[in-house]
């Protein structure tokens, strides 16, 4: 019973998702506005995910389709899937953009199976003006697109994959102590 529980939440939580190119321009918008326009101006390319949805009970999944921008311009599409385990419960949706510092980081990701470790980390612009490092890119921010912080540019690029990960909670709340890495996959247009 308590698998059905969680595989009824995360159908629910992921079910059809649609990106859309206006969905692409507000969400970057969003991150601009919560202080990585550098990150956005500067960078190689970017992914962004307009929506991720999270969800699990034990065992829990996440996943989120999204594009991938070179110079501005729309050159995939990318899905991420993730898979936990451990001490969860509940269900978010959230926002993610992950910046390639240069060609070599844009090549990886491309690579068309790019998956970041447990151990990856995402800083969570929550309302407030305040950041938290997660793994795997979740995190436990509250909700509110209209975050600002003012540390961001203190962030760098992670020195072995050339890219930094920043996430906007949207709503829910989940608790969690999980292990488990973010699956990528890409295709071009």
């Amino acid at each position: 019973m308590k698998y059905l529980a969680t595989a009824v939440l995360i159908f629910a939580l992921l079910g059809a998702q649609t990106a859309i190119a206006s969905d692409y321009d507000s969400t970057v918008s969003n991150f601009r506005n919560a202080g990585t326009g550098e990150f956005i101006d500067e960078s190689y390319g970017y992914a962004v995910f307009p929506t991720i949805g999270k969800g699990g009970i034990g065992i829990g999944g996440a996943h989120g389709k999204g594009g991938v921008f070179v110079g501005g311009k729309q050159v995939g599409n990318t899905k991420m899937s993730q898979i936990t385990y451990g001490l969860q419960l509940g269900g978010q949706a959230y926002s993610q953009i992950i910046f390639f510092k240069d060609k070599r980081a844009f090549d990886d990701f491309a690579s068309g199976n790019f998956e970041f470790g447990a151990q990856a980390t995402a800083v969570a612009l929550t309302a407030g003006a305040q950041a938290e490092v997660s793994s795997g890119g979740g995190g436990s921010a509250s909700a509110g697109t209209d975050a600002r912080l003012s540390n961001v540019a203190d962030r760098e690029y992670d020195d072995r994959s050339g890219m930094a990960v920043f996430t906007i909670a949207k709503g829910g709340l989940m608790y969690e102590a999980t292990i488990g890495g973010q699956k990528f996959s890409y295709d071009a247009l």
